[in-house]
């Protein structure tokens, strides 16, 4: 049990420490913005569909924080406390981004 406790602390002391490994390891991992290919019929050829990412609710509630009309529609849809929907009514920064 303690073998396995310092060998995970040293893992994590090491991905910390040693940010160039980092890349390394996320190269060899499979990509999640990539769905699994789908299996089909013999001769057909099917494409990876690509997934969006996922918005990142990190602090900004204000429409001059925002780049975009979509960007401040995806805020106001998944991250609490935004500050851009005045009349609340579902579409956010209506005078600057999304007249």
């Amino acid at each position: 049990m303690k073998l396995i406790l310092v060998v995970l602390v040293v893992g994590l002391l090491a991905w910390k420490l040693f940010p160039g490994l980092q890349p390394w390891v996320e190269a060899r991992l499979p990509n999640p913005r990539v769905a699994s290919t789908v299996t089909t019929a013999p001769g057909v050829v099917s494409v990876p569909i690509k997934v969006s990412a996922p918005i990142k609710c990190d602090g900004r509630q204000y429409c001059s924080q925002m780049t975009s009309c979509a960007e401040a529609k995806q805020f106001l849809q998944h991250c609490p406390g935004m500050r851009m929907d005045g009349d609340n009514d579902g579409i956010p920064c209506e005078s600057q981004w999304c007249w």
